[in-house]
């Protein structure tokens, strides 16, 4: 654990040591903005309809009760789960809010779900790999920095002088301490390496936003952007698919870590 909060200490250290970064206006100029049936910039708005499918299915399956088809070994495991899976739903609808009209007003509304959805996962592997009373402890206050390192960065864009330092560091943070407590703590499923699995894909798809116009300009078919929604929800179902075929216990997963 030490190990963990020594990353996010080094993490903070580097974000405050550089300038404060504003949003770059040219972030809502995407390549494709071609309409289909009057909705504009068409792809970018539909390709956000699996995260609200890959978002319903995966509440469903940790829903409370006993009726999910999830394994826990503590049901309170399911907690940091059903943040997640919400926070992944509303990021399909506040993604295609914003790529309707791209511009800071909407993409807080973007941002804020994501935000949640990536401190419910990190909060999750806590509670999977550290212990369950500690992921539960540090969900709310994972929530609560998510969420207002959105508003952070947005109240300050409203007065001229935007921050995303925060942001980048609850998007960017997880990515690194989730591998890290992996390997270093023992599962109690398996199955795990699949949520290697889905950072990697993660990885993948910030690439393809990255290469949102040579994309495009390989056969006029899909964006970099349109690419990124896909292999993102794909990598968010992989979380759905391991929660519902895992077991407890380490078995086949000391080849996985």
């Amino acid at each position: 654990m030490a190990i963990v909060l020594g990353l996010l200490g080094a993490a903070v250290i580097a974000a405050v040591m550089v300038p404060p970064i504003p949003q770059d206006p040219a972030y809502h100029r995407l390549a494709d903005a071609r309409p289909f049936f009057g909705i504009p910039n068409a792809l970018n708005v539909i390709s956000n309809a699996p995260f609200v499918l890959v978002g319903a299915l995966g509440s469903w399956a940790v829903r409370p009760g006993g009726g999910g088809t999830a394994r826990f070994v503590d049901g309170r495991e399911r907690w940091p789960w059903m943040v997640f899976f919400a926070g992944l739903l509303l990021t399909g609808f506040g993604s295609a809010y914003y790529h309707l009209e791209p511009n800071n007003e909407r993409l807080v509304w973007d941002r804020l779900p994501l935000a949640g959805a990536l401190m419910g996962l990190l909060a999750a592997v806590i509670a999977e790999r550290i212990g369950v009373r500690a992921g539960l402890a540090l969900l709310a206050p994972l929530v609560v920095v998510g969420l207002g390192s959105v508003l952070w960065w947005h109240g300050g864009e409203m007065r001229g002088h935007g921050d995303l330092r925060p942001y980048a560091l609850v998007q960017f943070y997880p990515l690194v301490a989730v591998p890290l407590m992996l390997y270093l703590f023992e599962p109690r499923y398996t199955l795990g390496g699949a949520v290697l699995a889905t950072i990697a894909v993660y990885g993948l798809a910030k690439v393809f936003e990255l290469l949102d116009e040579p994309i495009l300009a390989l056969g006029s078919v899909v964006s970099g952007h349109t690419l990124k929604h896909l292999a993102a929800a794909a990598a968010s179902y992989v979380i759905v698919w391991m929660l519902t075929t895992r077991w407890p216990g380490p078995r086949l997963e000391r080849g996985m870590r």
